[in-house]
């Protein structure tokens, strides 16, 4: 399953060359992760209220062309693995149809108490299982 979220550049996004700052893709990236929960009922929110993060444990990004103030980008965000305790993201950052950014995450459930890696309760990973068929 892919989610698609749209954007606009804003210009604190861009360095002094006027193209964005390399670091932005990252914080995209999320954007793209949260909202692909989003789609499959899932909230951060909810999420933190039953003691579960999933900090990122390994990130990725392979950047093909420059995004410039105030183009709209499409963040292509797509589940490629899961398990009940991690799961993995790829990410396209498209200006129309052009790719300029293609990405990867990997991400570890994690109880916010003890800081340790914990499964997944059956309530969210029933909706991600379903996302990747």
């Amino acid at each position: 399953m892919t989610i698609k979220t749209n954007l606009r550049v804003h210009f604190y996004d861009t360095d002094t060359m006027g193209v964005v700052h390399h670091a932005n893709y990252i914080r995209w990236f999320e954007t793209g992760r949260v909202e692909f929960l989003r789609a499959l009922g899932i909230t951060l929110s909810e999420m933190m209220s039953d003691n579960i993060l999933f900090p990122i444990t390994e990130i990725r990004a392979k950047y093909l062309s420059p995004a410039r103030f105030d183009e709209e980008l499409e963040i292509e965000t797509t589940a490629v693995a899961l398990t009940k305790v991690k799961m993995e993201f790829e990410y396209k950052i498209k200006r129309s149809e052009k790719i300029l950014v293609e990405g990867f995450s990997r991400n570890v459930f994690t109880d916010m108490t003890t800081g340790k890696i914990t499964r997944l309760p059956e309530k969210y990973f029933t909706k991600l299982e379903m996302a990747q068929n």
